[in-house]
Order: structure tokens, then sequence, then C-alpha cells
């Protein structure tokens, strides 16, 4: 009897398990919290990304899923799960309905030593923002930043643009690199962030003209520059 209650209770935690690994976002929803579970950590943004005069969502949830996260001695929860990108047109009748979920493209924190942040934005004029942070707690004098801007045209989501920043926290020097794919230009400027007296430069040049990469076709960290 004794064995048989074990089973039961770990079968039930078992099935607990499975269901929370389970939860997904709603398809459908009237707000961001009407749409993720309750637990995960979630940015968001709303602005007219189709032109249609409504407003849409852009929201980047990460789950809770206890195998990928780790409590450090001071009760801090590092969390390691992978965040899920998702876009929802907005309706007339003020409730939101999803236009398509991206999974695997999103940079995240994998360890307790470099922490990765994206927040989205929406421009006034319907483009996305994807705005990246790092910092290196350890190992590394650089923290770098970038920026991925997604335009809605031709019935998807395009990189249309793509900034990186670097400074080396030992010696001020900064560097920023902007490239226009709809231009086929690249800008880069240099300073130094604790010297004044250090003149500014700025230098640009032209970049291949090739096909715009689609959202969901590559992860976040892995796009090169040209």
């Amino acid at each position: 009897m004794r064995d048989m209650k074990k089973i039961a209770t770990m079968m039930t935690a078992l099935a607990m398990t499975v269901a929370a690994n389970a939860q997904s976002l709603k398809t459908t929803g009237n707000s961001a919290k009407d749409i993720v579970p309750q637990g995960w950590e979630v940015s968001q943004a709303t602005g007219d990304l189709n032109k249609d005069g409504i407003a849409d969502l852009v929201v980047i949830a990460t789950p809770d899923n206890k195998e990928h996260m780790r409590t450090r001695d001071d009760g801090y929860v590092f969390n390691f799960n992978a965040p899920i990108l998702a876009i929802y047109w907005g309706q007339s009748d003020g409730t939101f309905s999803l236009y398509q979920q991206y999974t695997d493209i999103i940079p995240h924190s994998t360890d307790e030593y470099i922490f990765v942040e994206v927040e989205p934005s929406i421009t006034d004029r319907g483009v996305i923002k994807f705005s990246t942070s790092s910092f290196a707690s350890a190992g590394s004098w650089s923290n770098g930043s970038s920026t991925l801007l997604f335009r809605y045209q031709n019935g998807d989501f395009y990189l249309i643009g793509y900034d990186t920043h670097s400074m080396a926290r030992n010696t001020g020097v900064a560097e920023t690199h902007s490239y226009n794919y709809l231009t086929h230009k690249k800008q880069v400027e240099t300073s130094n962030a604790f010297d004044d007296s250090v003149p500014k430069r700025e230098k640009w040049s032209r970049i291949p003209n090739k096909p715009l990469k689609k959202l969901g076709s590559f992860s976040f960290d892995s796009h090169t520059e040209n």
C-alpha cells in the first residue's frame, strides 16, 4: 500500500511538471497579461505595425521552467529559459489575435556571468526595434548593445536596419556601426566616453545589396552585419 501511495505521489508530481511545461501563449487576448501565463517574465510594445489604424502587440515572454532556473546563495534567481517572441494583430473590438510566434531567435543569458536583455519598442512609423544589451560580470572589459529594426511589408516582417555599439570599460573607446539595408549604406562612429578631447569621427561606406532577411529566419545573436 505504501508503494502504491509513493507511485501515486510521483505520478501526480510528474503530471504537474508536464502541465507546467506545457503552458504556452494564448492565441487571443485583451492584453499581454491576458496572453502570457502567470509567472512568466514579459516585455511588450504596442503600435500600428500593418498601418490599419489599430495598435498591434509585440511580446517577448520568458517561461518559468524550473529546469532552466538557478538560485544564487543570496536568493537571486537566474532564469535561463529561452524567450518566446510573438506578434499579435490588433482587432477592431480591442482584442489581439496571434499573427506569428517565434522560438530560438531571442538572445538570453545562459550562465550567471553574462547578462543579456532584449526590449521591444515600436516607432511612430510602425517599425519594431529590438534593443539587445549584454554585460559580462567577469572575463571581459567590453560592454555591447545592438538594435535590429524590422518593418512589415510584402506580407511579412523584414530586417531593414541594424546598429551595434561597444565600449571598452578600461579605456572608454566607443564604436558604433549602423547599417541601413534599404539605402545600402553603413555608418561608423568612434569616440571616447572618458575623454571629451578625443574628436568624434564618422565614416560612411556602401554595403552589398542583398535580399532582406525575414524575421524568424535567423537568431538575433547570429546576425552578421553585411
